[in-house]
């Protein structure tokens, strides 16, 4: 019975944690805002989400020329689906962030995350109930 209810609760609980981590990305991009030549991040939550949920690790290839080479280290795939943001307008110290796009970004988000664990909180419920037999 353990074993459904984690199944069932696995895609709400992988759709989180890359909310969570996209949250943390653009809090990153929102604190180097002053920071010359930083280049704006943003996580593709689809490509994040499908990699999450199939356990693709973001592991590359890399050809190695003499055994002395250090072996590729795996990253996740949430680290994996993470994308430059296309510059809007420029800056003079080379520094991409744009803080209307960031905050609206954020925000969007936030709401996003909180409505996830708003339908969790319902299906929780909603199994409780079934086991009570309500």
């Amino acid at each position: 019975m353990s074993s459904r209810l984690d199944e069932a609760m696995r895609f709400h609980q992988t759709a989180l944690n890359t909310r969570a981590y996209r949250q943390q990305v653009i809090a990153s991009n929102i604190a180097n805002a002053d920071t010359p030549n930083y280049k704006a991040r943003d996580v593709d939550f689809k490509a994040a989400l499908n990699g999450a949920l199939a356990g693709k690790s973001g592991n590359l290839a890399l050809n190695t020329t003499s055994a002395r080479h250090l072996a590729a280290t795996g990253t996740s795939p949430l680290e994996a689906s993470l994308k430059f943001r296309n510059e809007e307008q420029g800056a003079v110290d080379g520094n991409t962030v744009n803080m209307d796009v960031e905050r609206s970004a954020f925000a969007e988000n936030a709401v996003q995350y909180q409505a996830s664990v708003t339908f969790i909180n319902g299906l929780i419920t909603g199994m409780q109930r079934a086991i009570q037999g309500q």
